[in-house]
């Protein structure tokens, strides 16, 4: 989720960096289910990203084809829809204007982070990823906590400081629903909905590769025990 960097398009972000637009939005029930909805928009930058296409490499790295690109898509979305606990999993991608939305339920928040994780592992050529080895989002006595994984963080680093400078113009906008009330979080730059059951906290992706601890929350619902 997040993505930070871009989790699910990370590889692909890292050769097409530009200005983009992420929303991460998640919907969490009572029971522990729910659905993920994560967009990645570079509409706006879709003739550098042409431009970047019609090359064999950049910086030593091989630029993906789009036949290349739409084959990785496909696999993700195959891959979450053969996870235990996933259903419904589709990206719909959009090649002339550079749009990825994927969607996708869950049963559990563990289910989901197992589905990324095969996904990650999948994108890696099933080599180790020692980043892997925690739990990003954990929701129990109606607390939710949610960070940054740490293989999003060293994917980040992976991105030239020059290229890294293009992402102050996009957004990185986290939502996080709930079925009842919010009765307070830890994060102070995210906001409340009016009916209280929705949380944002939104930032841009070059400030995410410096501090990408900026979206961590911990977020309880009425009910919910003081925290320590």
């Amino acid at each position: 989720m997040r993505k930070g960097l871009l989790l699910l398009f990370v590889s692909v972000i890292t050769l097409l960096t530009s200005c983009v637009e992420i929303i991460d939005d998640l919907t969490l029930n009572l029971d522990g289910s729910g659905s993920l909805r994560y967009n990645l928009n570079l509409s706006s930058s879709k003739v550098k990203i042409n431009s970047i296409l019609a090359l064999d490499s950049l910086d030593g790295k091989k630029v993906p084809t789009v036949p290349e690109i739409k084959a990785k898509v496909s696999r993700i979305e195959d891959l979450l829809n053969e996870q235990e606990g996933i259903e419904n999993a589709t990206i719909e991608a959009d090649y002339s204007n550079f749009t990825f939305k994927l969607n996708c339920d869950f049963q559990s928040l563990e289910e989901l982070q197992t589905a990324m994780k095969a996904v990650i592992i999948d994108q890696n050529k099933n080599q180790p990823i020692p980043e892997l080895d925690y739990n990003w989002l954990s929701f129990s006595d109606s607390t939710l906590q949610r960070s940054v994984p740490d293989v999003t963080i060293k994917k980040s680093k992976e991105i030239k400081e020059s290229d890294r400078n293009l992402l102050k113009n996009g957004t990185y906008t986290s939502i996080t629903r709930f079925e009842s009330e919010v009765d307070h979080y830890d994060n102070e730059n995210a906001k409340l909905s009016a009916n209280r059951k929705a949380v944002m906290v939104r930032t841009d992706p070059y400030s995410l590769t410096q501090n990408p601890h900026l979206l961590d929350n911990v977020i309880y619902l009425i009910g919910a025990p003081d925290r320590p």
